[in-house]
């Protein structure tokens, strides 16, 4: 029975992660031919224990890496954000000068960072959302009116940087002033001083975007 057990907990002890326990298991086999019965039984506990928790060390090392993460939009201009996505996972509908006020599941982000970590965002984007539409009779947009309109939406797609966090949290993403975007990923809220981007909700925009 020891035999079987020390087999396996050798092959879990070439793991760094298992190093103290298998340390801590060859001490106890010191017992493995004990002179008394009551060491003999000692022994068995004592391994019995170290060997349930070896394994629970186990399922730890098989925590999952990637993280559920609510995706939430900050729109910092005078547009108005469509729609948008990060990392393929959608996010709602951000008037001029508004975000933080709803989640959308879920995005998924590492549930450590590491350097080069970026996201992808894509967006549409309505340049002109207080626009007058007309409407039919029955109040309803006019519908080639409302193509007009549409024309004059943009699509955009960029890669950001996702800055250092030490705790995973959800996606934070912030609409800047001339299609610029950023994006947060830690569990601090926005308003905080440790958040990277607290931003005016109502930036300054300039005429002529540099190029």
């Amino acid at each position: 029975m020891f035999k079987q057990i020390k087999k396996s907990i050798t092959t879990h002890a070439k793991s760094p992660l298992f190093s103290n326990a298998y340390f801590s298991w060859q001490t106890l086999f010191i017992c493995y031919r004990p002179k008394t019965i009551d060491c003999r039984q000692s022994c068995i506990a004592q391994a019995f224990l170290l060997f349930l928790g070896v394994l629970n060390l186990s399922a730890c090392q098989a925590e999952p890496k990637m993280l559920s993460a609510p995706v939430t939009g900050y729109n910092h201009t005078s547009a108005n954000i469509n729609n948008f996505s990060v990392n393929g996972a959608g996010g709602a509908n951000v008037g001029p000068h508004q975000g933080g006020g709803s989640e959308v599941c879920c995005g998924t982000v590492p549930r450590v960072w590491t350097p080069g970590l970026r996201a992808i965002v894509e967006w549409e984007k309505d340049p002109a959302p207080r626009g007058a539409i007309k409407r039919d009779q029955y109040g309803q947009l006019d519908a080639k009116d409302y193509e007009r309109h549409a024309a004059n939406y943009s699509h955009h797609k960029v890669v950001v940087d996702i800055p250092k966090y030490d705790v995973a949290g959800s996606l934070k993403v912030h609409f800047l002033p001339c299609d610029q975007v950023r994006v947060s990923a830690d569990n601090i809220k926005r308003g905080d001083p440790r958040y990277p981007y607290n931003y005016p909700m109502n930036m300054e925009e300039p005429k002529v975007c540099p190029k």
